[in-house]
């Protein structure tokens, strides 16, 4: 028994030490299949959106003429009314927790969130402004540069990816004249490559502002550009004719009435 073992390890480390046990990976790539190719596919952008609008992906604040701790902001009256309303959701000692909905309400109000607005929190809640910065720089959705009128969130992600998620966005930037990332010159435009925004089973589906447009095709988004570019309010929602997420065959289960209490339960119980 001990000569057998003795005799394992041996083997074992002869051809662990030999040469000619290890590969040369990079040879073996070269001769496959393997090796990494460029695909349209290897082109995705959705880690420049944030960093070009100013969202999650930079984290590094640089002070520019428009945004800097000495742009001013305050609160609207009618605002300032919402934060009494919110800041009430928390108990003292917790008022920190009014963060994201204050950060939320000064975004709303202009469009985007300065430097100064995350500063006004930051005296609201009573924290050290670096807890507001880091909840700013986290989240994408607080933009941190300013944004055209309309911002246009075309998701990207697996299920809007295969229903032709990219051919939305491409109508987007060829009919916007921007790349990701980009504003059009009249202001009204922003475009962002967005994960997933919960409407899988509508793909593929673009966000702008709070609205959700779904089951596109690319002349369907050339059609609502046009429409909010004249100030029309297009329609929301599906746009392959039908309604809300159900099959567009019509439904296939419940058709009837459903049954009353006690369906099913044996009469002696």
């Amino acid at each position: 028994m001990l000569r057998s073992t003795l005799r394992l390890r041996t083997s074992l480390n002869t051809s662990i030490r030999s040469p000619s046990s290890f590969v040369d990976y990079s040879r073996v790539l070269s001769r496959t299949s393997l090796t990494p190719k460029t695909t349209s596919l290897s082109k995705r952008t959705f880690y420049k959106t944030s960093c070009t609008l100013g969202g999650d992906g930079l984290s590094v604040h640089r002070d520019t003429p428009e945004n800097n701790e000495n742009t001013p902001f305050e609160f609207t009256p009618e605002a300032e009314k919402e934060v009494d309303k919110i800041l009430a959701k928390y108990p003292e000692g917790y008022k920190q927790g009014a963060i994201m909905p204050l950060l939320t309400l000064a975004q709303r109000q202009i469009g985007w969130l300065p430097l100064s607005a995350m500063n006004k929190v930051a005296k609201i809640v009573g924290v050290p402004p670096i807890r507001v910065y880091e909840t700013a720089t986290f989240y994408s959705m607080y933009i941190r540069k300013p944004i055209g009128k309309y911002h246009i969130q075309v998701c990207t992600t697996t299920p809007c990816m295969l229903c032709n998620g990219y051919a939305i966005l491409e109508a987007v930037k060829t009919k916007l004249g921007v790349d990701v990332g980009g504003t059009t010159k009249d202001g009204l435009f922003s475009l962002s490559d967005v994960e997933c925004l919960g409407a899988c089973v509508n793909a593929p589906m673009l966000q702008i502002n709070d609205d959700y447009y779904e089951d596109l095709t690319p002349n369907d988004v050339n059609t609502i550009i046009d429409q909010l570019a004249r100030g029309e309010t297009p329609k929301t929602g599906p746009y392959n004719g039908r309604k809300t997420s159900e099959p567009r065959g019509g439904k296939t289960t419940l058709l009837g009435e459903p049954p009353g209490p006690g369906f099913g339960i044996r009469a002696d119980l």
